[in-house]
């Protein structure tokens, strides 16, 4: 039987998010209960790009589309964890050159953050050049395992290069106990219309 890796993270109140914002954390209270004779109900409120996500380009772009757009086509099939452990602040063209990524991919970032339960301020992100390579390429997806692909660049150039390609980002998977390599990817984004973001479950199907 093929295993089944929840690469998602747990929505809690203790979670990481980002930046350590307060206001970014999830709250989680009880509205009604057993012991007021009614079935157990709770409330959830959160950002959308709070966890495991995915960006819609209006998260970026100006009028771009929003997270119903996305087909769920592209965030089912085979993927590929790539081994970017040993980078030490940003990934570059240079470090995915030896990868030979081909056009259609879907790629997963397995960096530091994934050995982390808390946010890294210094997270390993995706540098504009790197973002360049992968859309000229034409990748399908670009994945991370912290909860932002970039940081520390003006303007935001690789979420808006890669949006303007078409590409799919991912952010705040959780690949610590994956093996780079081949696999089957499911990402199920909730059913949500009209906005930015969709918080989404994630998982790996391999050996």
């Amino acid at each position: 039987m093929p295993r089944i890796y929840d690469i998602s993270m747990t929505i809690e109140e203790g979670m990481q998010v980002w930046k350590n914002y307060e206001a970014k954390k999830p709250s989680i209270s009880n509205v009604q209960n057993h012991d007021q004779g009614k079935p157990h109900e709770s409330l959830l409120t959160m950002n959308v790009h709070t966890g495991t996500h995915v960006d819609a380009p209006l998260h970026m772009l100006a009028g771009g589309e929003t997270i119903e757009t996305i087909p769920l086509e592209r965030l089912v099939g085979p993927a590929r964890v790539l081994d970017l452990t040993h980078v030490k602040e940003y990934i570059t063209k240079e470090d995915l050159v030896p990868f030979n990524i081909q056009k259609g991919e879907r790629l997963l970032f397995k960096t530091s953050s994934s050995y982390s339960e808390q946010f890294l301020m210094d997270f390993v992100y995706l540098r504009e050049d790197g973002a360049r390579y992968l859309a000229d390429i034409g990748v399908a997806i670009a994945a991370t395992d912290a909860l932002g692909i970039e940081r520390a660049q003006e303007q935001y150039p690789t979420h808006r290069t890669l949006m303007r390609a078409g590409v799919v980002i991912v952010e705040g998977l959780r690949l610590k106990d994956v093996e780079p390599g081949s696999y089957w990817l499911v990402i199920a984004p909730l059913k949500l219309t009209g906005i930015d973001a969709a918080p989404a479950r994630a998982l790996l199907i391999g050996d």
